[in-house]
């Protein structure tokens, strides 16, 4: 396999993975699968993220999402996890 095969792969992964987190969320079903509805919400994310509120706004959602994983460990996906791990390591 050529590596832009393995590379593309990777990315597809990664990708259907991040869209397994707004189903498993309840996104889709709380929205009515609107995709401006969706792209709304991620992009409200992002601005808070940017904003002098972002480090607060992301250790709260952290925390929630962590919790999330612990009550139903089927939820966390080998992404998830690998980023964690990663994180954690940082840290």
């Amino acid at each position: 396999m050529r590596a832009w095969q393995v590379e593309r792969r990777k990315r597809t992964r990664h990708l259907i993975e991040l869209g397994g987190l707004v189903i498993k969320a309840g996104i889709v079903d709380l929205t009515g699968d609107d995709r401006s509805t969706i792209l709304g919400a991620l992009l409200w994310m992002a601005d808070k993220l940017k904003s002098g509120e972002g480090e607060r706004a992301r250790e709260l959602w952290a925390a929630k999402g962590k919790q999330a994983f612990e009550t139903d460990p089927a939820m966390e996906t080998r992404t998830v996890r690998r980023m964690r791990d990663n994180r954690t390591l940082a840290d």
